[in-house]
């Protein structure tokens, strides 16, 4: 059966998750015609915490828009170790880009983080539309070259021998998008692994920044406070 199974789905009827769908860049230029025809395939799923939404390697026939909650993917490395991916927050989507590569299973898994709901939608059918509306394409051409320039960013840390200047670097591009405060979206054993460290490297190297004066921190918010020393010490 795929990896929606019947007992967690809807059909998407519902007015608010139907309006936030709209909205959303991958759908909101659509004729109406057009957008009303996908959602008869869409579905609307409620996931518990820490269930699956899909596994590595399953037929990736779908892509997700989260309505409400949060969504983790993880990457199963051949060493048997699991590796943080992304962290999909409230009203992003995700698996989207599958269906302009040709994979036709997902390299990735994805679970709930939180009681969640998720548009499902028919990947096929989706790409079809788009194909009839050749002048939509080049919107969302561009919100996925801006993603991919994000992707690009952070395999840049990741290149980072030093573990004091992964977190470094990755403190200033969050805080780029947040005008100086952050607001961590995952737990820091999640954070640290996207960062290829150890959870009690992460929280150290965090303390190390706060008693350098370059952040503050109350539980998962982080305010920089002096941006330029961050700066440098992300190149130090």
């Amino acid at each position: 059966m795929g990896p929606d199974t019947i007992k967690e789905l809807l059909m998407l009827t519902d007015p608010q998750a139907l309006a936030q769908m709209r909205r959303h860049y991958l759908f909101h230029k659509l004729p109406q015609a057009a957008f009303d025809e996908l959602c008869k395939t869409a579905l609307l799923r409620q996931v518990d915490a820490n269930q699956p939404i899909f596994q590595q390697g399953d037929s990736a026939e779908r892509f997700y828009l989260v309505v409400s909650g949060q969504v983790k993917l993880l990457r199963l490395l051949p060493e048997g170790q699991e590796k943080l991916v992304e962290v999909i927050p409230f009203n992003h989507t995700f698996a989207e880009a599958l269906m302009f590569s040709g994979m036709r299973q997902y390299p990735v898994s994805a679970s709930a983080m939180q009681q969640t709901t998720l548009i499902s939608i028919d990947s096929a059918n989706y790409r079809r539309l788009l194909e009839e509306q050749p002048a939509i394409c080049f919107d969302i051409l561009a919100h996925l070259s801006l993603r991919l320039h994000q992707r690009l960013q952070e395999i840049d840390t990741l290149t980072l021998a030093n573990a004091g200047r992964r977190v470094a670097r990755f403190l200033c591009q969050e805080q780029a998008h947040h005008a100086g405060t952050i607001q961590l979206n995952a737990p820091k054993r999640l954070i640290a692994s996207r960062l290829g460290i150890q959870p009690e490297t992460f929280s150290r190297i965090l303390h190390r920044l706060i008693d350098a004066g370059l952040i503050a921190m109350d539980r998962r918010r982080i305010d920089v406070i002096d941006a330029h020393g961050l700066a440098h010490y992300c190149e130090s």
